[in-house]
């Protein structure tokens, strides 16, 4: 999700959304109690699915096939199987830059090859499934994308001179109109597709439980950008910082709606916003200083991610 290609922020989150769902091996009901424990000790087959914000763009190393889908081998989903010591004949990475909810049931073109539907790699066998979407339903790369730019126009006018408003949002005034918001109905929509995509996990992966993950902070709570490196007028800082929270609110709703658990990133990535020291940052700016993506996870970032799936998987 983001500011990087079609995976932009959302790739902002790929702006997903993220959004990461993990799917742990459950009894079926079927066998003896012995049968039964085993598989819950099984911590795979796994399959990472989703979009720029699992598949870690720029982070070295990139590794996997299409190359045009940027995955690495220290996104979260790797840090996640080798910490669970999954074999790696057991673990396929699908993730993909720029991915929406339609692209895990079809293939997806990249500017390097073409990756198969995300869902193909699911089967009865799979006990653990992570899914990070959302942000690029919603069109999140392309809303930060227009709002820096605006952004950076408030700035070289003396701090909005030529803008009117209390609020000082002349970016978010493109996107509510007369109480209409453009991005929370698209929030409402991918909500709908999600409760789709999930129910669709559920029937591929009937023996697996799903932890859908949620995306780190983006930008302080304070309401304020990043300056030279992200710069936002006041009043769309906040806007898009409360638009990424009621993206989460929507994917916490859906996951527990399917009876999924909902993995918290955000509470434990504030502070480490794209506005925050380099050394401490999980998102890096529009000029990253780490190997990463514009308004993407850095490998701390991805490492972060893994050990909130982890801690809601209680290992």
């Amino acid at each position: 999700m983001g500011v990087y290609a079609r995976a932009g922020l959302a790739g902002i989150v790929s702006c997903g959304v993220l959004l990461t769902a993990v799917l742990i091996g459950r009894p079926d009901g079927a066998g003896d109690d012995g049968n039964a424990k085993d598989e819950r000790a099984q911590p795979g087959p796994y399959v990472a699915l989703g979009d720029s914000y699992t598949s870690g763009p720029k982070i070295p190393r990139q590794s996997g096939t299409p190359a045009g889908c940027d995955r690495s081998d220290h996104n979260y989903p790797a840090v996640v199987a080798r910490q669970l010591g999954v074999a790696a004949a057991d673990f396929r990475d699908v993730s993909c830059s720029g991915a929406a909810i339609t692209d895990l049931t079809a293939p997806q073109k990249t500017s390097n090859g073409t990756n198969p539907a995300q869902f193909s790699a699911l089967s009865t066998r799979t006990r653990l499934v992570t899914l990070g979407i959302g942000g690029n339903d919603i069109g999140f790369g392309s809303t930060v994308t227009q709002c820096v730019t605006m952004g950076a126009l408030y700035r070289a006018t003396g701090s909005g001179r030529l803008f009117s408003g209390e609020d000082k949002a002349p970016c978010k005034k493109q996107y509510v109109d007369s109480g209409t918001d453009e991005v929370a109905q698209k929030i409402q929509a991918t909500g709908r597709q999600l409760s789709a995509a999930l129910a669709e996990i559920e029937r591929r992966a009937s023996k697996a439980r799903v932890y859908v993950v949620g995306y780190p902070a983006i930008l302080p709570a304070e309401g304020k950008g990043c300056g030279r490196e992200l710069p936002l007028a006041p009043g769309d800082a906040t806007y898009l910082h409360d638009k990424e929270k009621q993206l989460n609110t929507m994917l916490r709703g859906q996951a527990e709606a399917a009876g999924a658990t909902y993995v918290d990133t955000y509470s434990p990535s504030v502070g480490h916003d794209a506005c925050s020291a380099e050394k401490t940052r999980w998102i890096e700016p529009l000029q990253p200083s780490s190997p990463a993506a514009a308004v993407h996870p850095n490998a701390h970032g991805e490492q972060g991610m893994a050990e909130a799936v982890l801690h809601a998987m209680g290992d």
